[in-house]
């Protein structure tokens, strides 16, 4: 079906300008500017007046829980929550049941994407200390890249031997997203959490996850990370950055294309800060840990300055039970994010000093360009049409009642945000539309131009 988004105010490479968009045959066939005589034929009429067109959103960093996980979330069901978010393409992690770690365990989640997903999708295989000969089998051209857990999270997939590291970081085929917090800090940090609450001297709660994954824990694996790919000329993309003393690893004076390692951060380490585990608890508990206020500011100014490359979710879906039954040490790390990333990151332009072009340069067009993903993450004529409809006059509420992941809830509860999509189009196919989703379509597998 061909579609015409007419009078819509586009935001793309930086510009925000009056057009109208003629989508044909899933691709970006024209952008008509104000004034532009254009006959669009029988198209179907989506009226974009007063309402921002921006690119599909790209969220490089979620775990939607398929396999072995599925009571928490699903590939259907998460996919729901990401069109009705924008966002219009996944790169999912390998901490599964079991562990995406061979090269066929990767081809069963990709054949799952492929029958259930309203998005386009791609899926990292992940290192661990002996599946090396499976890592450099890695096609570039078809998988997004390897997950490398350089500090134990949620399905412990840590690797932790010098020797495979070395090889790893010497041998990749494509892109390294590191998760890094070091593991000796934490088991030292912990040991020492559970000594003090044995004797009763702290209270096994929520605020004492950045004492236990410390800004030293993060920082140290970070360096590390950065170190070898200096060292072996790694492509290294350093994921969910939470701290400011990171920061100092990274460098903002090339080009995005020229550089060989990039930050990502999330927006729940520019929402929240140490002060909201006092009335959010557990269910703000992350991998690595929400720290101080600090913190949450250098990370606005990062994005601002361009120390800090894309902002993923780390949507992490666990049930509300296994996030707030028992105490710190049993209670589950991660949460579900994606379906409001962009409306918390709206909530912040004027706070953070963040304007709407910037917030589609982290999430639409850096994504794009650094996994280099095919004709992806810009409106231009040619390129596939991803794109989402927003209106930015449509102030509201954030509602676990409306929360499509299967967990059925949310961190932002409450939260006040400017912005709500309205019409988000995969691939040509109008997937979402005003809380309505259209579900005879699916997603394409990404293809990188590596």
């Amino acid at each position: 079906m061909n579609y015409w988004i007419k009078n819509a105010t586009l935001v793309n490479e930086g510009k925000t300008f009056l057009a109208s968009v003629f989508v044909s045959d899933g691709m970006i066939a024209r952008i008509v500017h104000e004034g532009e005589a254009f006959d669009p034929g029988s198209a179907t009429v989506i009226d974009g007046t007063g309402r921002y067109l921006i690119p599909g959103i790209i969220d490089e960093h979620v775990h939607f829980r398929e396999p072995g996980l599925t009571h928490k979330a699903d590939i259907g069901t998460e996919s729901h929550a990401a069109v009705a978010g924008g966002v219009t393409s996944f790169m999912d992690m390998p901490n599964t049941v079991p562990q995406t770690t061979t090269q066929a365990l990767l081809q069963q989640k990709f054949d799952l994407a492929a029958a259930k997903s309203l998005a386009n999708y791609s899926f990292y295989l992940g290192a661990t200390n002996d599946n090396l000969d499976e890592v450099v089998r890695t096609d570039p051209k078809t998988v997004c890249g390897i997950k490398l857990f350089m500090g134990s999270s949620t399905g412990n997939m840590l690797v932790d031997k010098n020797e495979v590291l070395v090889r790893l970081f010497r041998e990749s085929p494509c892109l390294i997203a590191a998760h890094c917090e070091d593991e000796q800090t934490i088991h030292a940090n912990t040991v020492r959490c559970k000594d003090l609450v044995a004797k009763g001297e702290v209270i096994p709660d929520a605020s004492i996850h950045p004492f236990v994954r410390t800004t030293e824990a993060c920082y140290r694996s970070s360096s590390k990370a950065v170190d070898m790919a200096e060292k072996f000329g790694a492509r290294l993309h350093v994921l969910h950055i939470s701290t400011r003393k990171e920061l100092s690893l990274f460098r903002n004076d090339l080009p995005l294309k020229e550089k060989r390692i990039t930050a990502e951060t999330c927006p729940h380490y520019l929402w929240f800060d140490d002060h909201s585990y006092e009335t959010l608890g557990f269910s703000i508990k992350c991998n690595p840990a929400i720290k101080a206020s600090w913190d949450r500011q250098a990370l606005l100014e990062a994005l601002r300055s361009g120390l800090i490359d894309t902002i993923g979710t780390d949507h992490a879906p666990h049930l509300l039970e296994e996030k707030l039954t028992g105490d710190y040490f049993t209670s589950k790390s991660g949460f579900p994010s994606i379906q409001h990333s962009l409306e918390v990151m709206a909530c912040l332009l004027h706070e953070g000093g963040l304007d709407l072009p910037l917030l589609v340069q982290l999430m639409c067009h850096h994504p794009a360009i650094l996994y280099q993903i095919d004709r992806r993450g810009f409106i231009r004529e040619g390129y596939h049409a991803d794109l989402a409809l927003v209106d930015m006059d449509a102030p509201h509420a954030i509602s676990g009642k409306e929360e499509c992941s299967k967990c059925g809830w949310t961190p932002y509860e409450g939260v006040q945000t400017p912005c709500r999509v309205t019409h988000t189009f995969v691939n040509g196919n109008l997937v979402y539309e005003q809380g309505v989703f259209h579900e005879e379509s699916r997603g394409e597998r990404l293809v990188f131009d590596r």
